[in-house]
């Protein structure tokens, strides 16, 4: 292969847990004279600020559902396009962030024995990842700590941290060591917004109000819950902001001093790197119920606090009132979140890059 090449393609899945840190890492790469090209479905498309990347290609594949026959075969059709699309791109080699999404193009590049890297930021090994791992050249992890990985595998994992935004990483708080006497909140539900959240919580916020609890409310939620959850909160003169997606979440990090939240990989780690205390919410169906396993290592490490999401109604309340009483509890959190930092991810990323060019 051209020494010269340096095409890499970035095959992402199609929720924003796996956008983000695809473009994130697209831009650096781009940045330091590469030339990635972003590969995900028509779901994550949505996630990506096209401005920031130079080319994207959209290859719909199938999650292995109960209907398996029909799964197959997109999954097949899906790796065919791959395979025309990287004889035409000629990479160098292709960079998996993990997600249904990507698993065609990185079976595609293995069929055409093109080296693959493998990137994985859950506690547990999602499943594209565990049936590409014995074909990768390495396997990027998050966390010391991952599950997941066959033993046989370990001398090809290198823990490199969290892939964030730059932004992320060099985030600091406008208003840090200001002592805020009420709770400003901060409710976010993942890419796609927590349909559950707009059901379950504004009761407790009504409730919490009601015990002269004062909250600034700053909730993400759908575009088709917005009227009824603006007049809920309007009805009970609750001081909230309501958004969609957006792409300028920084914003709202520096105006608040707890977050609640799904478990998504990608939101913790930029909740620890931004210092901000969290409860953490998993999504009851996530698959293999990798969100628990993430919550509960971010609660032990004392980065988080963990609300199972049957619990919410039962839990939440007096949690939230705990914590309104006792302030300590959040800084306690941010103390233990000071330990942590991705702030090299990108100079880790480099060095292993370059290694593989040297050597294919």
């Amino acid at each position: 292969m051209n020494k010269d090449n340096k095409n890499i393609i970035i095959a992402t899945g199609g929720t924003g847990g796996h956008i983000f840190p695809a473009v994130s890492i697209a831009k650096y790469l781009k940045k330091n004279g590469y030339r990635p090209i972003l590969t995900t479905d028509e779901r994550g498309k949505k996630f990506i600020d096209e401005k920031f990347v130079e080319k994207i290609k959209l290859i719909d594949s199938s999650s292995l559902n109960k209907k398996k026959l029909i799964s197959f075969w997109k999954i097949s059709l899906a790796t065919i396009k791959s395979i025309i699309f990287i004889f035409k791109t000629q990479p160098k080699f292709i960079f998996g962030m993990g997600g249904y999404a990507s698993f065609p193009i990185c079976c595609a590049g293995i069929i055409l024995r093109i080296p693959l890297i493998i990137y994985e930021s859950n506690l547990l090994m999602g499943k594209a990842n565990r049936y590409l791992a014995p074909f990768a050249k390495k396997i990027f992890v998050s966390y010391k700590d991952i599950e997941g990985i066959s033993i046989k595998h370990k001398e090809k994992v290198k823990v490199i941290g969290n892939i964030l935004r730059e932004s992320i990483l060099n985030y600091s708080k406008i208003n840090e060591g200001e002592k805020l006497n009420d709770l400003s909140l901060l409710v976010l539900g993942g890419s796609q917004a927590a349909k559950i959240f707009a059901e379950k919580l504004p009761d407790i916020f009504i409730a919490l109000k009601k015990n002269n609890i004062n909250l600034k409310i700053y909730q993400q939620c759908l575009d088709e819950q917005r009227s009824d959850l603006k007049k809920i909160y309007d009805e009970n003169k609750i001081n909230y902001e309501l958004f969609s997606f957006t792409f300028d979440v920084l914003k709202y990090y520096n105006l608040t001093n707890l977050v609640i939240s799904r478990a998504g990989s990608s939101a913790l780690a930029e909740f620890l790197n931004c210092r901000i205390p969290i409860i953490a919410i998993p999504l009851a169906s996530s698959s293999e119920n990798h969100q628990l396993k993430n919550a509960q290592y971010f609660s032990e490490k004392g980065f988080s606090l963990l609300v199972e999401e049957k619990d919410i109604k039962n839990k939440l309340f007096n949690l939230l009132e705990l914590i309104h009483k006792d302030k300590s509890m959040l800084k306690t959190i941010e103390i233990n979140q000071k330990k942590h930092s991705d702030k090299n991810v990108f100079e880790v990323v480099k060095r292993e890059i370059i290694k593989l060019f040297y050597e294919n």
